[in-house]
């Protein structure tokens, strides 16, 4: 019987959103807004490794998940926070992360013109995935949130996307944004 109620415990932890109404699971613990933001080590656009500690150490970092920048939602909301980042200042860091390869991020940056927000690829370990709480474990890409995180490295804004195909809420993003900056 006790197993009967664990099992159940474990079900209702399970954390989702939806895909296009389709309810998915989210690998990893929820971002709490107070707590350290985890380091995390993704690709850059060169194939190169990207520790978030060493590149974003003493900014304020706004970090977008997107499952994939080839997509229309995605492309809007990457366009749309290019175009808030270029007038941020050099104390502020936009990245967006999804689980596309290198060079599709390098060849979406050039067609879209996107200059202002770096792209950087999860593709090989999920480790921002996995560590943010944002991996959806039956596609293994990763759902749609916004992150603020502040110079000594803590989050102060947290926003999941609840349905995938939604784009987040900008407004409530650069509010935040502007409160700390």
């Amino acid at each position: 019987m006790d197993e009967n109620i664990n099992e159940e415990k474990k079900e209702t932890a399970k954390r989702t959103v939806t895909m296009q109404g389709r309810p998915v699971t989210l690998v990893g613990d929820e971002m709490k807004v107070g707590t350290p933001a985890p380091d995390f080590k993704v690709t850059d656009n060169d194939m190169l490794p990207m520790k978030f500690s060493r590149v974003y150490g003493g900014k304020v970092a706004v970090v977008i998940a997107v499952p994939s920048l080839d997509t229309p939602v995605c492309d809007l909301e990457a366009r749309r926070f290019n175009k808030e980042a270029e007038a941020l200042g050099p104390d502020v860091g936009v990245l967006v992360v999804s689980m596309d390869l290198p060079f599709a991020q390098k060849r979406w940056c050039g067609a879209a013109g996107v200059k202002a927000v770096r792209t950087f690829s999860d593709y090989q370990k999920a480790e921002f995935g996995k560590n943010w709480g944002v991996l959806i474990k039956e596609l293994r890409l990763l759902a749609r949130a916004v992150f603020i995180v502040d110079k000594d490295g803590i989050v102060k804004y947290a926003q999941l996307v609840p349905e995938v195909a939604k784009e987040p809420n900008y407004d409530e993003v650069l509010t935040a944004l502007r409160a700390l900056v």
